[in-house]
């Protein structure tokens, strides 16, 4: 299934708030831009406030920056606690920030970079922040994953958080992606058995032209990005067309993957089925625990989100 679908079909948004983490550049800032065009009111959850404010103070609309770093669980935290502190209620998420492939590094909690970044702290996030939702406002979580598992073998090793064992960027990245892919569809059916009206949606931007492109490192990976770009990215703003759809579409479905085809000249919105192992329910619960015990937060298992 394939739907043709634009920015102009977005429906108002007024009365409805989105926050969106990785909001000052790429992916994000489109997005955030979109949404703010059509009325709603934006949390622009970045890194780097000082950048924010200078990307806030271009657009128009209801913008408001925050500081979170995902790849620390501490920041994390203290986002979410100064969330539920300001009595902030939300109707969107969009779990867009994440970082490419690197060198190997870990984070303050000594979880390898990528995947703490890409998927550790998404799924902190989303927990800590679910009670924020308001139920009658066509509640959405959206996380931007990659189509990338289908063209290879990712590693689904995730109890080795410090990626002590082995390390490759590139494995290391399409790893975290999957992790993405199998959270997003393990929330949904939570979300679902546990009677919450909060729906969470999966989406791939295909190669999109966004600054993550320019962290490669290493003249293959470099040289592989190059042709990438030349064969199959798309305009940023292309790009992003997915993440609003999920965040704004009543179209939109759980379930499937939504995003481009392989075909760059094809801009419709597709709604792929997942494969494996992005489709393994036992890989997906096994990784909702680990994630829960690696950030201390838990939730959608019979209790409410909390802290250990």
């Amino acid at each position: 299934m394939a739907l043709a679908w634009s920015y102009d079909d977005i429906p108002d948004q007024t009365g409805r708030t989105a926050l969106i983490t990785g909001a000052s550049s790429g992916l994000g800032l489109v997005v955030a831009d979109r949404l703010a065009r059509r009325g709603a009111g934006v949390i622009m959850a970045v890194r780097d406030t000082d950048k924010g404010e200078r990307v806030r103070a271009e657009l128009q609309g209801d913008l408001e920056v925050r500081q979170v770093d995902l790849s620390d669980l501490d920041s994390v935290r203290r986002f979410a606690d100064r969330m539920h502190a300001d009595g902030r209620r939300i109707d969107v998420l969009v779990n867009n920030a994440g970082t490419g492939p690197r060198a190997r590094a870990l984070t303050p909690q000594g979880y390898e970079r990528i995947f703490a970044t890409n998927h550790l702290g998404p799924f902190a996030l989303t927990g800590l922040l679910l009670e924020l939702f308001r139920p009658d406002r066509d509640p959405r979580v959206v996380t931007v994953g990659s189509n990338f598992y289908r063209r290879t073998r990712p590693r689904t090793d995730f109890e080795d958080l410090a990626a002590e064992r082995s390390f490759a960027p590139g494995a290391a990245y399409v790893k975290s992606k999957t992790a993405n892919l199998l959270f997003g569809a393990e929330l949904d059916r939570r979300l679902r058995r546990a009677g919450s009206p909060v729906r969470s949606f999966l989406v791939h931007p295909g190669m999109a032209s966004t600054p993550m492109l320019d962290s490669a490192r290493g003249f293959t990976q470099r040289a592989l990005l190059a042709v990438g770009k030349a064969l199959l990215s798309r305009p940023m703003e292309q790009g992003a067309l997915p993440l609003a759809f999920a965040a704004t579409s009543p179209a939109a479905e759980t379930g499937y993957l939504l995003g481009f085809s392989p075909r760059r000249k094809d801009v419709r919105i597709h709604f792929d089925e997942l494969v494996r192992p992005a489709d393994d329910l036992a890989l997906a619960e096994r990784l909702w625990r680990l994630s829960q015990d690696a950030t201390g937060v838990r939730y959608l298992d019979g209790d409410r989100a909390e802290r250990t």
